[in-house]
C-alpha cells in the first residue's frame, strides 16, 4: 500500500526477459529483498539490490496493462517505499495495481499551476470524480474536472519539479490508478436489489 507522494525519481538502467532494473539512491536505504517498491504507480517486488540499484521481476500481465513497455532506458519514473503502520497518509490510499494507461492531450499553464488533460477509457472515467483522487504514475493527485473522454489534474510547481512530470509532453502514456473506493461503490451498483450479494451486504449493515 502507498500514499501516492513520491520520494525519488529514479532512471530505468534495463528492462529484458521480465527483470526491470532501477538506479537510484533513496528508496534503498533499509530496502530488503522482498519490499514492495511503486515504479511509476506499479507495485514491485524488490528481487536484489545493490548500493546503486534494484531489481524486480515484471510479468507479462503486468507490461501489457502498464506504460513499462514503452520505457527507454535512462528513463525517469517516480519512486515510492511502501506505507508502514503509523505514517501520516498525507496523499491517498494506492494500491499500486494499475487501472490503464492514458495519454496526455494537453498541457497548459495557469498561474503557478500546470493543468494536464489525460484522455482515457470509459471503464476508467466511470470512476473518476471533480474533487476525487487519482494516481498518475503513481502521483497522488486531485481531479479538477472529468468529461465523458478525459478528466483533468492540477500540478504545482513542487510537483512538477519533484517527479518525472517534469518531462511529460502531449501524447505520452501515462499509468492510471482510480481511487479503491470508486471501485467498490461501482461493484456494489453492479449489482441489483434482487442478487443475493446485494440483500447479504444490505442486511449485514443493518440499511
Amino acid at each position: 500500500m502507498f500514499t501516492g507522494l513520491i520520494g525519488e525519481v529514479g532512471r530505468l538502467k534495463s528492462l529484458t526477459r521480465g527483470v526491470l532494473e532501477i538506479e537510484c539512491r533513496q528508496v534503498l536505504e533499509g530496502l530488503k529483498v522482498g519490499d514492495s517498491i511503486s515504479v511509476n504507480g506499479i507495485c514491485l517486488t524488490a528481487t536484489a539490490f545493490d548500493d546503486k540499484s534494484f531489481r524486480a521481476d515484471v510479468m507479462p500481465e503486468t507490461i501489457r496493462r502498464t506504460s513499462l513497455e514503452g520505457l527507454s532506458v535512462g528513463a525517469k519514473v517516480n519512486l515510492e517505499r511502501a506505507l508502514r503502520v503509523g505514517d501520516r497518509l498525507d496523499g491517498h490510499i494506492v494500491s499500486g495495481h494499475i487501472d490503464g494507461v492514458g495519454r496526455i492531450i494537453s498541457l497548459r499553464a495557469e498561474g503557478n499551476a500546470c493543468v494536464v488533460e489525460i484522455s482515457a477509457d470509459r471503464s476508467i472515467l466511470r470512476q473518476i470524480v471533480e474533487k476525487g483522487s487519482v494516481a498518475l504514475d503513481g502521483m497522488s493527485l486531485t481531479v479538477i474536472g472529468v468529461s465523458d473522454r478525459s478528466f483533468k489534474v492540477s500540478l504545482i510547481p513542487h510537483t512538477m519539479s519533484a517527479t518525472n512530470f517534469v518531462d511529460k509532453k502531449v501524447g505520452n502514456p501515462i499509468n492510471i490508478e482510480t481511487d479503491i473506493i470508486g471501485k467498490y461503490v461501482e461493484r456494489l451498483m453492479s449489482f441489483d436489489s434482487s442478487s443475493v450479494l446485494t440483500k447479504e451486504f444490505l442486511t449485514a449493515n443493518d440499511f
